[in-house]
């Protein structure tokens, strides 16, 4: 059963760096539900024809896609994106953000985790610390996946 288009929020996607699986989840969820899903990238991306899913290609350059999300989001919608100043930017739009690994970012822990974010940039800096996140896994899926299917039954 397909969700009411005029009360649904929008799920907009940071695609540039969207893990081809994530991808896959949105695409299936969108049309299983019937929530419009909007990618977002600094360049064409190949996706499969429908009524709920479309893109929008910023120009190159750096933030230009978070800055487009940002300014076209609006409160309540769902923003997928592992970045975390993103995030923070949807998140006082009254947005809420969800990590590719199933992290979902509110009110609530955006502060928290944003100063945990300088922090380790700041110890890379330092070369305290190297590398970044490890690769997305089985679990990482399963949990995007999850927390991706709690807040569409909260829309419905």
């Amino acid at each position: 059963m397909a969700l009411s288009e005029s009360s649904l929020p929008s799920i907009w996607v940071d695609a540039d760096a969207c893990p081809k699986a994530v991808k896959s989840i949105l695409l299936r969820a969108s049309e299983r539900v019937g929530i419009q899903l909007i990618f977002v990238a600094n360049q064409a991306l190949f996706l499969p024809p429908s009524e709920t899913v479309s893109s929008v290609v910023v120009s190159k350059g750096f933030d230009k896609a978070d800055a487009y999300i940002t300014e076209h989001c609006k409160a309540g919608d769902l923003v997928v994106t592992a970045d975390i100043p993103l995030a923070a930017d949807v998140v006082k739009r009254h947005a809420l953000a969800l990590n590719p690994r199933g992290r979902l970012y509110s009110d609530d822990n955006i502060r928290e985790i944003l100063s945990m974010r300088d922090a380790m940039a700041s110890l890379r800096e330092t070369g305290l610390v190297r590398g970044g996140p490890s690769p997305l896994a089985e679990k990482d899926r399963q949990a995007f996946a999850n927390t991706l299917d709690r807040w569409l039954t909260k829309q419905r």
